[in-house]
């Protein structure tokens, strides 16, 4: 019933604002005093909230990484990417700077350990590769998702390369992943989580929101090295395995 719904989409608006704001709270309150393991578990945990607060069930099949370094690289549907990968293991993000000035969510991103990147920029580009060596060195695992923007589920759009030189420069394996949003009552993808093409941030919000339940299956694939592979051969190879894993 029409009521039922707008019911259920007010009560997880509510508690997705809650939560968020809880979020705010721990990152000025409680980070400060914290180590950065201690940090990273929060994240995770508050990422599991947040997606039970809006009825997404998480599913994770394969091995997510026990420990760093490694460089997580995956499909890119929505803005509910991250919430779900971090529920699953917590890792820090490469994200388009635009986010950076995004109101309350740069906050959560940044207390994430979210690198921020103008895709538009080589100088950009390399003091990101920089960074992330350094951070590979020091046992960080990170995420991109080497479409640079988000697709409709229906094809992969090319994986960008540039990203991967980091992983070249100080041999980290890099783990391939596919996100899949499903319909528990169909088994069929769903499309209510979608970010892309003309709709809208907040359009994906309330249709996620209002959507009966949602399954987030996360399917890690087998972490693998570049064993002389430059980085477009590489990102070619990445993107069929990332294909493959969405299909199992």
């Amino acid at each position: 019933m029409p009521e039922r719904r707008w019911g259920r989409t007010a009560l997880r608006l509510l508690r997705l604002a809650g939560h968020l704001l809880r979020g705010l709270w721990t990152i000025a309150w409680r980070f400060p005093r914290l180590s950065t393991l201690q940090r990273n578990a929060l994240v995770q945990a508050w990422a599991q909230g947040l997606l039970a607060r809006i009825g997404v069930q998480l599913e994770v099949h394969g091995t997510p990484p026990v420990s760093g370094p490694v460089l997580l690289v995956a499909n890119h549907l929505s803005w509910l990417d991250i919430p779900v990968l971090h529920a699953a293991r917590h890792c820090r993000f490469i994200s388009k700077s635009d986010v950076d000035s995004w109101p309350l969510v740069a906050t959560l991103a940044r207390a994430a350990g979210t690198l921020f990147i103008d895709r538009g920029s080589r100088r950009d580009t390399l003091r990101i590769v920089k960074l992330m060596g350094e951070a590979l060195r020091a046992g960080d695992v990170l995420a991109v998702f080497p479409e640079g923007t988000t697709s409709d589920g229906t094809a992969m759009l090319p994986f960008r390369a540039n990203l991967l030189e980091a992983a070249i420069e100080v041999d980290a394996p890099v783990q391939p992943l596919a996100l899949r949003f499903i319909d528990p009552a169909t088994g069929l993808d769903s499309p209510a989580p979608i970010y892309a093409g003309d709709t809208t941030l907040w359009a994906s919000v309330w249709s996620t929101l209002s959507a009966p339940a949602i399954i987030a299956r996360v399917e890690y694939g087998v972490p693998q090295r570049a064993h002389g592979r430059d980085r477009r051969a590489w990102a070619r190879d990445l993107q069929s395995e990332v294909e493959r894993l969405r299909r199992a």
